[in-house]
């Protein structure tokens, strides 16, 4: 299949897709070649193999160019694009596969979620430019179809002209009827496909970030530490993304303060144990006098916790802000404030 001739012969055309791997797989021979496959969804092996049986007769120089090209993108660092195999892969051997299920379900969700469940995902701008063109009672429709903070942000991005005018059709907005309903769903499917596709193709190095967050702290380390190694570049990308209870503390103070005004008392005292003096002075002066004096009392009682309903307890109230973060409530990852012990 592959060409060491010198002879002159007609230049062969570019290599595309699952051939420029299946070319290359050939050069690696049989056992490092099976290694790699092991990495391969079960639809892409298929792609691949038949690749393989169909691939003509490749010139040497060809082949030295794809080669050299493959070694340039892995030395720069590819991005990271991954699907669920992949992640689930990177989780075994650190998760029971019981909690890897419960994991993989939780991020993911239903792959086949409505157009309302999708639209908060497209920028908030292209939202409200493609709305200022349509009737103000369709634009009542769609705001009174999705969740109230995405619709709050885009109906803030309306001129007031119009935005009067369309919040008082959205007091008196009636259900439409089912044929209507999907013809709607389609004119907003094919407005926003592109932003979609977009939105799934950047969004893995965030949904994989969502995923190492379940994660407790050594767990989280040993994946990080176990991706480093074949892709470090990869791996302090995630590492950036993260946001683990100890980040509470760079929070800034507004932001703090409303993650604690919905955190569970109970869950903060909990979570408070075996913490630095620092650290929890940051946290306590976040709650409000009565709550601190509670928590305070109930911390200073001595009781003997388990290390497992503290690591839970974090991981609620870690949990928490991120849900607070996605809904536009706090930012998580804001410049870090300077603390005077």
């Amino acid at each position: 299949m592959i060409e060491s001739a010198h002879a002159k012969a007609p230049p062969a055309p570019p290599l595309e897709g699952a051939d420029r791997v299946a070319a290359i797989l050939l050069t690696m021979g049989k056992e490092a070649a099976a290694r790699l496959m092991k990495h391969f969804e079960p639809d892409e092996i298929k792609l691949i193999t038949r690749s393989v049986a169909d691939l003509p007769s490749i010139p040497a120089p060809q082949i030295r160019n794809l080669i050299e090209e493959f070694a340039t993108h892995f030395a720069t660092g590819a991005n990271l694009m991954t699907s669920s195999g992949e992640v689930q892969r990177m989780l075994s051997g650190v998760l029971p596969q019981e909690q890897i299920d419960e994991i993989m379900g939780d991020i993911l969700g239903n792959p086949e979620r409505s157009i309302w469940e999708r639209i908060p995902a497209v920028n908030e701008s292209a939202l409200a430019g493609y709305l200022l063109n349509e009737h103000q009672q369709i634009v009542a429709v769609i705001l009174s179809k999705l969740d109230a903070a995405c619709a709050a942000r885009v109906i803030g991005l309306l001129p007031q002209d119009r935005r009067d005018g369309i919040i008082r059709r959205m007091l008196t907005v009636r259900p439409i009827v089912d044929d209507t309903l999907r013809m709607l769903e389609r004119a907003l499917q094919q407005e926003f496909a592109a932003n979609f596709a977009k939105n799934a193709g950047n969004d893995s190095h965030a949904r994989i970030a969502d995923i190492i967050n379940k994660l407790d702290r050594e767990k989280m380390e040993q994946v990080l530490e176990g991706l480093a190694q074949t892709r470090p570049k990869a791996a302090e990308a995630l590492r950036s993304l993260l946001f683990t209870f100890e980040d509470i503390a760079k929070l800034s103070t507004r932001d703090r303060t409303a993650l604690f005004d919905k955190a569970p008392s109970e869950r903060v005292v909990m979570a408070l144990r075996g913490t630095e003096a620092q650290f929890r002075e940051t946290v306590l002066s976040s709650l409000a006098s009565r709550v601190r004096r509670m928590v305070e009392q109930e911390l200073n009682n001595g009781q003997a916790v388990s290390q497992r309903d503290v690591a839970e307890a974090r991981r609620v109230i870690t949990d928490l802000a991120l849900e607070m973060a996605s809904r536009g409530e706090i930012e998580v990852h804001a410049q870090e404030e300077t603390y005077v012990s």
